[in-house]
């Protein structure tokens, strides 16, 4: 048997103690200082304290002491942590609690959030202030977290973006760099800059320099070419040399008489198309048929000078998108020029031509046979007959590729029936040129122009083939063509 140690009743369990206890003397059982529950005893008021108010822990206890086991059931001693002690007792002791309204006819107050008796509304205002205040900072760490991501993934987005827009910038000014766009001058300002450099390095004597310079701007205000890069009577020599040649080729044909020029200080690297354009055009000088097309010309016009015709040409209505690619502007660039302001320059100037696209191998190992065979009937058309050497009246073919163009002046039919073309490359000096007007019986200068199957390797090439002239009417016509207008495609 037991006794109340308050009244001093006899009970017959530690049960019915309890129970006594919450119904006679509740007024007088220890109370949470939290919440205001009531408690058995104090023991029971510690654990309660430990398994509601865990935040109560002081800082460090931890660390300090063992972390203390889970706490137990104030009736039966049971183990149990946090929210599954409350279940355990209401489920396995609920007859032991106190119901509202009950007991010494003291009213009490249920949360309704966990079901915890109070002893009246303020305590219980405050504990339920209690789970509200731990529920909003819980929804507001969470939102706070939320933005905080969110924010950051802007943050990367736009730094991504922005490194982006640099490296296109970059890219841009290369671009515009490589393809003579970025504004540092045209080919006076790039002759200047290398003579100077060549009189620098010891290479060029002052004199020389102020010769150099006082040439160039004469040639500028005529707009004609110095002429100092150019090389003529190469065709006529390699007649003579095919004549006299048995040992390879089983015929050849040669286009009309054409003068080689190649890049000097003020163009080089990016002055291929044009030096290709002054060689067509020097065949076509020489070429009585294109004397009505070609009246103004008397001499092969300056890279500068050749600037400003295809800026003509421009403003008669060539070539609207790939004018616009220039800004439609030349003259003052170091910008490159392919087959489409070649065809675009010449048609302006009544000339009759076609670009033909071959814009993918048709051998194999990534060759082009079907470009061999389109130039040997240009060529050959026409020109049939017995004669092993065939000196044409075609004018020579400007070759495109990618980054650079040359100039076809013939080509060869090799005894074993396979195809050679002969080039004019303006990459090639002056110096080397000069060898073919001196041939040696073996003919090994000719390796400077010969180009087989094999050797011509690029994923696209592109040609511009002069035939004849145009009358106004066709002109007109191939102005409102090129607008829409871009190549023939060899299949």
């Amino acid at each position: 048997m037991l006794v109340c140690d308050i009244c001093g009743q006899v009970l017959p369990s530690e049960a019915a103690v309890r129970r006594h206890l919450r119904r006679t003397h509740l007024e007088r059982l220890p109370r949470c200082p939290l919440c205001g529950a009531a408690a058995p005893g104090y023991d029971e008021l510690q654990q309660h304290i430990e398994a509601a108010h865990p935040e109560l822990e002081p800082p460090g206890a931890r660390c300090a002491e063992p972390s203390p086991g889970p706490p137990e059931c104030p009736f039966c001693g049971e183990a149990a942590a946090g929210r599954e002690l409350e279940g355990h007792v209401r489920a396995r002791h609920g007859h032991l609690l106190v119901p509202p309204g009950t007991g010494d006819g003291e009213q009490l107050y249920e949360c309704p959030i966990c079901s915890l008796a109070c002893t009246n509304v303020q305590i219980l205002q405050e504990h339920v202030d209690l789970h509200l205040e731990e529920h909003s900072f819980s929804e507001g760490g969470n939102l706070r977290d939320l933005e905080l991501a969110q924010q950051l993934q802007t943050e990367e987005d736009k730094q991504q973006r922005s490194e982006e827009e640099r490296q296109e910038r970059e890219e841009f000014k290369k671009l515009q760099k490589q393809y003579g766009l970025d504004n540092s001058g045209g080919y006076k300002q790039q002759l200047i800059k290398n003579v100077e450099r060549e009189v620098d390095r010891g290479r060029m004597q002052p004199f020389e320099y102020h010769k150099r310079k006082a040439d160039m701007m004469e040639s500028l205000a005529f707009g004609i070419d110095d002429g100092k890069t150019k090389t003529s009577g190469v065709i006529e020599a390699l007649c003579k040399y095919y004549q006299n040649e048995n040992k390879d080729v089983r015929r050849v044909w040669l286009s009309t008489s054409v003068d080689h020029f190649h890049s000097s200080l003020g163009d080089k690297g990016w002055g291929c198309g044009y030096r290709n354009f002054q060689m067509l055009l020097s065949s076509l000088l020489q070429n009585s048929s294109y004397d009505d097309c070609l009246k103004g010309i008397m001499l092969t016009p300056s890279i500068p000078k050749i600037q400003s015709m295809i800026e003509d040409a421009w403003k008669e209505g060539f070539d609207p998108h790939g004018a616009s690619h220039f800004n439609n502007r030349l003259h003052g660039t170091k910008a490159w020029i392919g087959a489409c302001e070649i065809y675009s320059l010449l048609t302006s100037l009544r000339i009759k031509c076609q670009i033909i696209d071959f814009h993918k191998p048709t051998g194999p190992v990534g060759t082009h046979p079907r470009l061999f065979e389109w130039i040997l009937c240009y060529y050959s058309t026409d020109n049939e007959g017995s004669a092993k050497v065939v000196c044409t009246s075609r004018p020579p073919i400007y070759l495109q590729h990618q980054g650079h163009s040359r100039t076809v002046v013939g080509i060869e039919e090799r005894k074993d029936r396979t195809l050679c073309l002969l080039l004019f490359d303006p990459g090639c000096p002056s110096q080397e040129m000069q060898k073919l007007l001196k041939q040696s019986s073996d003919g090994t200068s000719l390796k400077l122009l010969r180009k087989l199957v094999g050797s011509l390797k690029e994923k696209q090439y592109q040609i511009v083939a002069v035939d004849g002239v145009l009358t106004l009417e066709e002109k007109a016509a191939r102005c409102r063509a090129s607008r829409v207008f871009t190549s023939e495609k060899i299949p």
